[in-house]
């Protein structure tokens, strides 16, 4: 496994891929890896030739000074795991070779997919996410790109962002990784307690209940439904939306959408959690 951390160093590796014909596979990750990247790295390489992880902690995607000072660093650790996985390269760049001397965003038009949800809650989140990708794909130039479906919205918006700027790559959503009691897979997992962890089930509970209930309630009731619920809980909710799975409208009635999300994130012990799913 090759690891690099400037651009030109990548040169070489690029150049060999294309003279074989290869295809290359991204997987973008900010360290702190668990099954769930693992999961997206695994679909790489079984539709790939090779395939590359990036790990670099975005500073631009982060709207909260202490969630980007507190996010997990388990270097080493993600290191051995990609190798064992079977892994082809991993790009780890300072931050100045991502953005130079100006750290900030572009200004890319993202159509209203950043609209509500986390694009509300942490302003300036997806200028961020948008602005690293776009590099990104960029730089290494792959085929196919992997992202996981726990951050749906992002996963809109990478597309967009591919189709934006003709970047010939297929940016594949990969379905949410869970452990067994139904929680999604997430780095941030790592600052829970035991007993966080297990709390913070109720967001997946939730998930489920309103698949199963909503057509007993318009999407209003069910969302007053389930706050009651979070209240009871030991976990603070931040916000329970549904949306539109094409692009991501808040949904006022059911029979006005195809296909709907439910998408919430909540803190526990403090860590702020997201998830979603399909709700039909």
């Amino acid at each position: 496994m090759q690891v690099f951390q400037r651009v030109k160093d990548l040169s070489d590796f690029q150049q060999d891929l294309a003279a074989k014909g290869a295809s290359l596979g991204f997987v973008a990750t900010m360290g702190a890896l668990h099954e769930g990247h693992l999961s997206l790295l695994k679909r790489s390489i079984s539709e790939n030739e090779a395939s590359i992880v990036s790990i670099f902690v975005n500073p631009t995607q982060f709207n909260r000074a202490e969630d980007l000072q507190n996010y997990p660093i388990r270097t080493n650790e993600d290191l051995q795991l990609l190798e064992a996985a079977g892994c082809t390269a991993v790009f780890m760049p300072p931050v100045e070779e991502i953005y130079g001397d100006s750290v900030k965003s572009e200004q890319i038009d993202l159509v209203g997919l950043d609209q509500g949800m986390e694009g509300e809650f942490r302003p300036g989140h997806f200028e961020g996410v948008a602005t690293v990708v776009k590099r990104f794909f960029e730089i290494i130039k792959p085929q196919r790109a992997y992202f996981g479906n726990k951050d749906y919205q992002q996963v809109l918006i990478v597309k967009h962002v591919a189709k934006l700027f003709n970047l010939p790559i297929e940016v594949v959503g990969v379905p949410t990784s869970r452990y067994s009691n139904g929680l999604a897979m997430s780095s941030r997992n790592f600052r829970l307690s035991e007993k966080g962890m297990e709390e913070a089930t109720i967001i997946h509970q939730q998930m489920m209940w309103a698949r199963a209930n909503y057509k007993d309630l318009n999407p209003e009731a069910l969302k007053a439904q389930i706050r009651l619920h979070f209240k009871a809980s030991n976990l603070e909710l931040e916000y329970v939306e549904f949306a539109d799975s094409e692009g991501m409208h808040i949904v006022k009635e059911w029979s006005n959408h195809k296909s709907v999300r439910i998408l919430i994130a909540a803190f526990c012990e403090g860590v702020r959690l997201i998830d979603n799913t399909s709700l039909y």
